[in-house]
């Protein structure tokens, strides 16, 4: 397991392990929520011979596995002979915290077998005493919102890298097939030079270095593009601490094949090279 960071999260029922979950899976680890835990070194072993693909991963496991959850202590006892490094995150919060949550909610406390939520809390919290004192990190939530726990977990897991939290998606499209559902934000570049009304350069795409050039030839191809960047790079730390983890960005031009195409690749050379995770998408290149 050299190389792979290997989170084992568990805690109180109402304490926000969902949450914590979405949070790890924003920072790029591979989640399974509620995996027995008999099924943990199993798991283990198929991450360790995944040759790197596969290097951060977080598990939860709670009392929501009934009769395998007390196989719990064993099975990290499994890990430690086979010589698997594991972190334990335990999340708790105060009882009228969380007896608010299972109210507000609606939801049934996963020991709370004749209706009483105060006594099914008292329970777990005797099943859980064991790998409360075993954990490596503990995070009270009682008074955390969904936002700040976020950000307590990515500076416990993934410190100093805000950059890499948002996953930015660039969409070159046409505007006669319609904006993109899931756009964020979405600019026309229909003013810039068409190549479509040159015949040699309609055939081709915006990736091609003919049409490239005669897009970037134009002066106002050039002072839109720096406003474009000024902006974006604006708004990004804004989405970051916001906590939005994705940000789709579409650029349109007329039929999606020259223009927009060509400013998408320019713009992700760019945010790239400040450090951020791009991918490009042609959404409408291919159509007639």
């Amino acid at each position: 397991m050299e190389g792979i960071r290997f989170v084992i999260i568990t805690g109180l029922s109402g304490a926000g392990k969902s949450q914590a979950v979405h949070s790890f899976e924003d920072l790029g680890y591979f989640c399974i929520d509620n995996l027995p835990p008999m099924l943990i070194s199993k798991f283990a072993e198929l991450a360790a011979q995944s040759e790197g693909k596969v290097s951060r991963i977080a598990l939860v496991s709670d009392i929501r596995g009934g009769a395998f959850f007390s196989s719990l202590m064993e099975a990290l006892e499994q890990l430690e002979r086979a010589g698997f490094d594991y972190e334990i995150l335990f999340l708790e919060a105060d009882d009228e915290v969380l007896i608010r949550r299972f109210k507000e909610t609606r939801r049934r406390h996963p020991l709370a077998s004749m209706g009483s939520i105060v006594e099914g809390i008292k329970e777990e919290r005797k099943l859980l005493a064991k790998i409360r004192a075993r954990a490596d990190k503990l995070i009270d939530t009682s008074s955390l919102t969904p936002k700040q726990l976020k950000e307590e977990i990515t500076t416990l897991y993934a410190p100093g890298s805000s950059q890499e939290n948002i996953l930015i998606t660039l969409v070159a499209f046409g505007f006669k097939y319609g904006i993109p559902l899931d756009a964020d934000l979405v600019f026309d570049v229909r003013f810039l030079p068409n190549p479509h009304y040159i015949e040699h350069l309609r055939p081709l795409t915006g990736n091609e270095e003919e049409v490239k050039n005669y897009v970037w030839k134009s002066s106002i191809t050039y002072k839109f593009f720096q406003k474009l960047c000024d902006l974006v790079t604006f708004l990004i730390p804004l989405y970051i601490k916001e906590g939005k983890p994705q940000l789709v960005v579409a650029i349109g031009c007329t039929g999606g094949r020259h223009r927009s195409v060509s400013i998408v690749n320019e713009l992700e050379k760019k945010l790239k090279g400040k450090n951020y995770q791009v991918i490009k998408e042609y959404r409408d290149i291919f159509k007639t």
